[in-house]
């Protein structure tokens, strides 16, 4: 009935929004994982409601502080990463998509022990942070390259789990 071209050019742009997982509009490196179908669901949501309500403006702001959040966690990877001489290949080892493949399927438990340290011994994730999958494809890119280990030890120097101020007082064994 409708043959303008453009007519679902603003339905797209919605899609695209909705489907936005990861921090900026059109990125395609989103996963199938559990934290993007939370933020799926958060925008899917907020979508529903009134723009004027009290229910927008919270979900939008908590959809905003997760895409900064996010955004924070990916520029400490990038910045660890560049430090280990890959400041071409930084941008590739952090892209994740629903295509993105283990290497091998022996490295799987060691990259889940390496990302499980680098939450419980750094600070390179916020403390609210749930593990995120995308981070376990870029361990094991590291482990195929054999920097997860010094990724690690960078990590711990650069985002020490105890507060800044505190090199005096000893860290809890």
């Amino acid at each position: 009935s409708n043959n303008n071209p453009y007519a679902s050019f603003g339905a797209s742009l919605a899609r695209d929004e909705e489907q936005n997982l990861w921090s900026t509009p059109h990125d395609v490196s989103h996963t199938e994982a559990d934290d993007d179908r939370v933020l799926y669901n958060m925008i899917v949501v907020r979508n529903q409601l009134d723009k004027d309500s009290e229910e927008w403006q919270k979900l939008n702001y908590d959809i905003y502080t997760l895409r900064q959040s996010r955004k924070e966690v990916r520029s400490r990877w990038k910045h660890i990463l560049e430090d280990l001489g890959f400041q071409k290949e930084a941008d590739s080892l952090l892209s994740v998509t629903k295509l993105s493949i283990i290497s091998d399927s022996q490295n799987m438990s060691k990259a889940r022990d390496i990302l499980l340290k680098l939450s419980e011994e750094t600070n390179i994730f916020p403390t609210s942070w749930e593990l995120s999958e995308r981070y376990l494809f870029v361990v094991d890119r590291l482990i195929a390259l054999d920097a997860a280990d010094e990724f690690f030890r960078m990590a711990s120097a650069a985002y020490p789990k105890r507060p800044r101020g505190a090199e005096g007082v000893p860290a809890a064994v």
